[in-house]
């Protein structure tokens, strides 16, 4: 048989060859077809990544805008803490990391990272022969440029997926950023373990050290660590954090990226490591108190990488946290052996048959009126009459478990705040007494009713009635008449006195008759015009009604402090945001009475502790002038001083604003603690001024009984003194 084709036969032999070539053909087919269909469905699968990928934000990335660490300086450039939100990271720019630091980091986590596009097809595929040969992952192919990626916009989940859009938006990110923009990222992203981010932060925090004071171990060191953040911790796995370190150092020595001796330098070092909290906060209370005074600027303040230098003395802080302490701890103790000691009287009394009945109920009475519920009947006598008494402990400590105090200083002629005390102890109570709480001010606002009396005309030699009186008044609330009497602390009263010792032993009485005599509607005014706060309108002003805190208080009292001067607080000189762009601050204050009429203020006050309320707040060697200040049934204790140069306003109180008891005085409670506080103070800072200047326009004139006393053109010697005048004299005595 005889097959044709094209015009010529083909034997029967040769249908064998032609059948094969037929198989050819349609392998052939069949191969393209299916290679056609892999590359269509390769193209299809990168094209669903790409547009993928090509969604994804790389904002983020690309215009760099972390949260940032925010560092507070004392005014000596000492770190006070970092405060931050979320993440502790302390921002390096490009130019400030040093070289090694690049090439230590490159050496090991991507060599290549210089030539390659953001993606490493060497290291791809290095990796991906090792997968086939484990059958498992056992080397990491991702660039640089590809962990931060991960970092900052992707999931940290290991499947092929992530990691096909990871190399597309590496290499979006490749050609939006330099390499050197790349790294200033990754620096500055990475986690460092320790709650530190980014390699500065790391530094600091592990070493104590800016990048350019790291030796050649530690910047091994921080290379290493993340790689796995949490193990290579030196804080936790020092010898392991090391090993990572040697490793580094000879990868590096075998690049030819440092020589041989350094490297055998570099490998025997066991470098200083700090555990430190993240924080370093060494002034918790006062650091509060700016963050929320500087909010106001800065409402970022916690988490915008500012850098604040402010006006904090560290070394006046600390002095003022242990003064605050240790009066605390003082207090408590004095109260609870007041109680026992008081507790034993009470059972002497009733145990005593030959005292007058009356006498003795008099006397139990005040003692059960002192402690309150106290005192429990614990045992009974032979004939059932419960004699024995004993002090409720839980009750007690209930009470003094209320306790607490503050502290604020100040240089007066700056407004600068150079110590802050919110309370006892931080760590049981962040709430900020010092800068938070308003308390009535009692007494201790005085003086700013005699200032305005001596800018009136009357001086420190004035006399004054100390003698009772009665106010009727209508209650805002059920419109019932009511009465006011206040008395004195000791309640008596002396007829007439002069100003001075009104004010040196604290007179309720003469300071109502002196507001009663000039006429609340005119001291108000005169008041006003001082003072940067409304004040409360009616006679209760006198005996220090208003409330305040105590940084509020202080600066008050920078007009008689400062010579007439009123001081806005300054927390801060200057604030440096991220960018460089500094905000400065300079003292601000105003003038509202005249240096001579303000130190006829200082000069009485300086007597209220020489003789009078205020005397244990003395310290020898150095002028003071304050006043004590104790609110009504003992709720709130102040003590405000000033020496030449700083001011400190002491408090104690309750924080639910109970009664603190008989001994809760600012004279007891508050002004030990203040001269506590100076007595160390000098100690810690001996350059402070130690004497009053007094102004020109000051004439002191001697009375003639052994005492002098002082006056101004204003303020001039009044015709009679308090024991020349009658009580029948109204109207202010000059």
């Amino acid at each position: 048989m005889k097959f044709f084709f094209r015009g010529r036969s083909i034997k029967e032999g040769d249908s064998a060859h032609t059948s094969k070539l037929e198989k050819l053909k349609k392998t052939f087919l069949v191969s393209v077809l299916v290679t056609l269909s892999i590359a269509v469905i390769g193209i299809t699968i990168l094209t669903v990544y790409l547009v993928r990928a090509l969604s994804i934000n790389t904002d983020p990335l690309v215009y760099f805008h972390p949260k940032l660490t925010t560092q507070f300086y004392d005014r000596n450039g000492e770190l006070i803490a970092n405060l931050f939100v979320d993440e502790h990271r302390i921002y390096v720019p490009f130019e400030q990391i040093p070289s090694r630091m690049v090439e230590a980091l490159v050496a090991i986590e991507d060599t290549s990272f210089f030539e390659h596009y953001g993606i490493n097809p060497e290291a791809i595929g290095r990796a991906t022969y090792k997968v086939i040969l484990a059958g498992r992952a056992v080397e990491g192919a991702s660039t640089i440029t590809q962990q931060l990626v991960k970092n900052l916009l992707l999931s940290r989940e290991k499947t092929l997926d992530r990691k096909l859009t990871e190399a597309i938006l590496a290499l979006r990110v490749e050609m939006s950023l330099t390499k050197e923009q790349i790294l200033e990222r990754y620096f500055n992203d990475i986690y460092m373990g320790h709650g530190y981010y980014g390699v500065r932060t790391a530094a600091l925090g592990y070493f104590r050290k800016d990048l350019d004071q790291l030796t050649m171990k530690e910047i091994a060191m921080l290379a290493g660590i993340p790689r796995l953040p949490n193990f290579y911790d030196p804080t936790k796995n020092l010898q392991d954090s090391i090993a990572r370190a040697n490793l580094v150092l000879e990868r590096m020595m075998l690049l030819g990226w440092i020589s041989e001796d350094e490297y055998k330098t570099a490998i025997t070092q066991v470098p200083e490591i700090f555990d430190d909290t993240l924080t370093r906060n060494k002034a918790p209370y006062a650091i509060d108190a700016i963050v929320k005074h500087l909010s106001v600027d800065f409402p970022d303040i916690r988490s915008g990488g500012y850098t604040v230098y402010t006006t904090i003395d560290l070394a006046m802080q600390k002095t003022a946290e242990a003064a605050i302490k240790k009066g605390y701890d003082d207090i408590k103790t004095r109260v609870e052996d007041y109680c026992r000691k008081e507790t034993d009287r009470y059972n002497a009394l009733l145990a005593d048959r030959n005292i007058d009945p009356a006498k003795r109920k008099e006397e139990m009475d005040k003692i059960s009126d002192n402690l309150g519920s106290f005192i429990v009947r614990v045992q009974p006598s032979a004939d059932n009459n419960f004699t024995n008494y004993a002090v409720n402990d839980e009750l007690l400590d209930a009470k003094l478990s209320q306790l607490n105090g503050a502290l604020v200083t100040i240089k007066q002629q700056t407004g600068d705040l150079l110590a802050l005390v919110g309370g006892a102890d931080y760590s049981k109570s962040v709430f900020n007494r010092a800068y938070q709480s308003k308390r009535q001010l009692g007494s201790s606002f005085k003086p700013f009713i005699y200032l305005s009396a001596f800018d009136l005309g009357y001086s420190p030699a004035s006399p004054i009635a100390d003698i009772s009186r009665t106010y009727k008044y209508a209650d805002s609330e059920d419109k019932e008449e009511k009465i006011w009497r206040p008395t004195n602390f000791d309640d008596n009263f002396v007829g007439l006195m002069t100003v001075r010792d009104a004010v040196v032993v604290s007179r309720n009485l003469a300071t109502i008759n002196l507001v009663e005599t000039i006429g609340l509607s005119q001291l108000f005014d005169q008041l006003s015009s001082y003072l940067p706060k409304p004040l409360i309108y009616d006679m209760t002003i006198a005996l220090g009604a208003h409330s305040l805190s105590p940084f509020e208080f202080a600066e008050y009292w920078t007009v008689i402090s400062n010579y007439g001067e009123r001081m806005k607080i300054r927390v801060a000189t200057e604030v440096i945001d991220r960018y460089g762009a500094s905000k400065l601050y300079e003292s601000e204050g105003v003038l509202v009475t005249k240096p001579e009429q303000a130190y006829l203020m200082i000069n009485v006050l300086q007597d209220a502790v020489r003789r009078g309320t205020g005397r244990r707040a003395r310290v020898a060697n150095i002028e003071i002038a304050g006043k004590t200040g104790t609110t009504n049934d003992s709720r709130d204790a102040w003590f405000v001083g000033f020496t030449p140069d700083t001011e400190t306003i002491v408090w104690y109180g309750n924080d639910d604003d109970s009664s603190m008891g008989p001994l809760g005085t600012g004279a007891g409670f508050s002004a030990p603690v203040f001269g506590d506080y100076y007595r160390e103070l000098i100690k810690v800072r001996p350059e402070l001024k130690r004497r009053f200047d007094r102004p020109a326009g000051v004439l002191e004139v001697d009375m003639g009984n052994g005492k002098k006393e002082v006056f101004t053109s204003t303020s001039k010697q009044p015709k009679r003194t308090a024991s020349e005048a009658t009580g029948s004299d109204s109207g202010p005595l000059f």
